[in-house]
């Protein structure tokens, strides 16, 4: 005997794909960098002999500021810096400081805001003179969490499945379902999609300003912010999105208002337009998260966001389409028939593949080897994704099986008649419903009957028919009328009357209900579709979540290169300071010269670092410490206090990323400025610098 699955049970088991949801979206915490620190200068932890002109930092990526975003504070926690912070060169942003700094220790505080509208912020210290004890912590700040942080994850989300909901149920309606019955249901589901994005989207832009400074509560309808977040790329995104839900309800009203008021041949005519503008609708929506997230900033932009517009539209038709199955199979008020699973079935397999390719190419964008499936956050979660669509492609292969053992249930016409409910009563649970239905519309009937009252005799009669109770109904108010014409001689009409045909008429409904849920239940292979794409659908939400999660964590290939320049500094201060006593000079500093294939990380050797002449080597090596080859590149060295130089020196290329001079001349002894020129393309090139004592 099959078993229905209740509304107590289905609520248990949303109550339960929610708590998968919140565990992994607490889980997630603050939303993690997107662009990194690569270096500084001065260097972390660095003890310096002279104050210097200012703090300079470099990111992995370009990234927003504001005039918080770079803060220098004494050993006090006074600030020393001043002005706003200024892009000195490709992703190095530098902010002045106070001239005639006393010795000790100093702390540099910075927050900013990634190209692909995630904020980080971090601390680190140096020291002029010697170290001294300071009372400013220099614990890395948290930005994107606590509560803040919470809603604009939770929003996120509901942002994401309302998008799914609203474009695949659309979808769904418009090239599987393609008839009027039974659309009021995916109607509602449509609709729902439509308000959660609309909702999730005003959300997002008031949290926004919190969310990228201050993080607190209290800031979230601080109309100044506001207008702050409306003049960046993730403002205008939103607001973008909220033009387009507008054309969005439009086209939803036209999608239903075909389906309700239309003949199938005006419906056929207007599908063609409705799939086109849809489209275009749906395409733009997508567009608002590639232009402000992930796709819009690192390796090959103007090819990533197309690609992630068709990955998200992909998504959404099959995620959504299952979504609005599930609904047409549990909700609709006639069976499914096996022309539109079959036709999802198809339109679920295209998506399954543009799925497959798009998010290969994303995969290696974001993560760049293979070592990063394992070594980064990102490529773990990347995994668990990854396993969520085996399973749920392998789930989807069982409803395939269902769908192809699935007959058509033909739409009956339920057999009116006194003992229609006895004949078709039966062990089913539905059938029990029906029956119990029948027998209280027979009492209701028969309770308040009195002689010479026909009508209610007549209905009584014909319990198990709705047209019978409509008519009995209808005729106590025609006899009514009647008595009213003729001055009163029939009598007037009885409320009581009246009361007991519109019961029959909603125990009829309710018998009518019942033999329709038994139709649906009747068939295994329709039952067990039903089963197969619930599961399918409960993987999806979990699915969902690890999506969410996974845009708001740092980009594996980001996170190497991060690691890779933080290591070469690391080993490049304790190289300078080990060297110092034999009076070799070691400087090591990352570049990104914006273009395709433009970061690395170049290292200045200069021996013996004293004044007269001296053995230059430049090495330049990719993120992950290969060698780069590249076409060119050029040394300076300036004396800034003694306004002596620029003194430019052309290094002869030697082998595959490295290049050598002989008889380097330092006229004097002094805190100089070398400065590297690196050149990737005819096009693209970046200056670093940093000072060092010679002599």
């Amino acid at each position: 005997m099959t078993q229905t699955i209740t509304p107590r049970r289905m609520r248990t088991l949303v109550l339960l794909f929610l708590a998968v949801v919140g565990v992994l979206l607490a889980g997630a915490g603050p939303a993690s960098a997107h662009a990194a620190l690569t270096g500084s200068d001065p260097a972390q932890g660095v003890v310096v002999d002279k104050a210097p002109d200012q703090v300079t930092l470099t990111f992995s990526e370009k990234v927003a500021t504001s005039d918080e975003s770079l803060r220098v504070l004494d050993p006090k926690g006074k600030r020393v810096d001043s002005g706003k912070p200024s892009n000195v060169s490709g992703t190095s942003y530098a902010v002045r400081l106070h001239s005639g700094l006393p010795d000790g220790t100093y702390t540099v505080a910075w927050q900013v805001v990634s190209a692909d509208s995630h904020p980080v912020a971090g601390a680190f210290t140096f020291s002029i003179g010697a170290p001294s004890l300071t009372s400013v912590s220099v614990t890395d700040q948290t930005v994107g969490g606590g509560v803040v942080g919470w809603l604009y994850g939770f929003g996120r989300y509901v942002s994401y499945a309302g998008f799914i909901v609203m474009v695949g149920g659309a979808a769904f309606v418009l090239a599987c379902w393609q008839r009027g019955s039974g659309v009021r249901s995916l109607q509602r589901f449509v609709v729902s999609g439509w308000l959660a994005l609309t909702s999730a989207t005003l959300l997002l832009l008031l949290l926004r300003g919190s969310y990228t400074s201050s993080g607190k509560v209290g800031d979230i309808f601080d109309l100044s912010l506001l207008g702050q977040v409306l003049q960046t790329k993730s403002g205008a995104a939103l607001v973008s999105r909220l033009l387009l839900l507008a054309a969005a309800a439009l086209f939803i009203a036209v999608l239903f208002g075909a389906y309700d008021k239309r003949e199938d041949e005006e419906k056929r005519d207007l599908t063609f337009g409705l799939a086109i503008g849809g489209f275009v609708v749906s395409a733009g929506l997508a567009a608002s998260w590639a232009m402000a997230e992930h796709a819009s900033t690192g390796l090959q932009p103007g090819i990533a966001m197309p690609v992630d517009v068709v990955h998200l539209l992909a998504v959404a038709a099959w995620l959504g389409g299952l979504s609005a199955l599930l609904v047409a199979l549990y909700r609709s008020d006639i069976p499914v028939d096996s022309s539109a699973v079959r036709r999802f079935s198809r339109v679920a397999f295209s998506s399954v593949v543009a799925l497959v390719a798009t998010g290969v190419y994303q995969s290696w964008r974001q993560l760049g080897s293979w070592s990063a499936f394992t070594d980064t956050t990102y490529g773990q979660l990347l995994l668990v994704k990854i396993g969520l669509v085996v399973l749920l492609v392998g789930i989807a292969s069982i409803s395939r099986r269902w769908t192809a053992r699935l007959a058509d249930t033909a739409v009956l016409t339920p057999r009116r008649g006194k003992d229609s409910g006895a004949e078709e009563a039966g062990a089913e649970e539905a059938g029990a419903e029906e029956a119990g239905a029948e027998e209280a519309g027979a009492a209701v009937a028969a309770e308040g009957d009195a002689p010479g009252e026909k009508e209610p005799a007549a209905a009584r009669a014909g319990a198990g028919s709705t047209k019978t109770a409509t008519a009995a109904a209808s005729g106590e108010a025609r006899g009514s009328g009647g008595s009213g014409d003729a001055g009163g001689s029939g009598g007037s009409e009885d409320p009581a009357d009246r009361k007991r045909a519109v019961q029959l008429a909603r125990q009829q409904a309710a018998v009518d209900t019942a033999r329709q849920k038994r139709q649906r239940d009747a068939d295994p292979s329709r039952f067990g579709l039903r089963r197969s794409v619930l599961a399918e659908a409960g993987v999806a939400v979990v699915l969902l979540a690890v999506t969410t999660v996974l845009t708001q964590t740092e980009p594996g290939r980001t996170e190497q290169e991060a690691k890779a320049a933080t290591s070469s500094s690391s080993s490049s201060s304790s190289s300078s300071t080990s060297d110092s006593s034999s009076g070799a000079l070691t400087l090591t500093m990352p570049f990104n010269t914006g273009g395709t294939d433009g970061k690395g990380v170049v290292s200045v050797d200069f021996d013996p670092a004293r004044v007269g002449g001296n053995e230059m080597h430049v090495y330049v090596t990719r993120p992950n410490g290969r060698a780069f080859d590249i076409p060119e590149v050029k040394v300076a060295f300036t004396l800034e206090a003694k306004k002596i130089g620029p003194l430019p020196v052309t290094p002869d290329h030697v082998a595959t990323g490295h290049w050598s001079a002989s008889g380097v001349q330092i006229p004097m002894a002094g805190d100089w400025k070398i400065a590297v020129t690196v050149r990737t393309s005819d096009i693209d090139q970046a200056t670093v610098s940093k000072n060092a004592q010679i002599g």
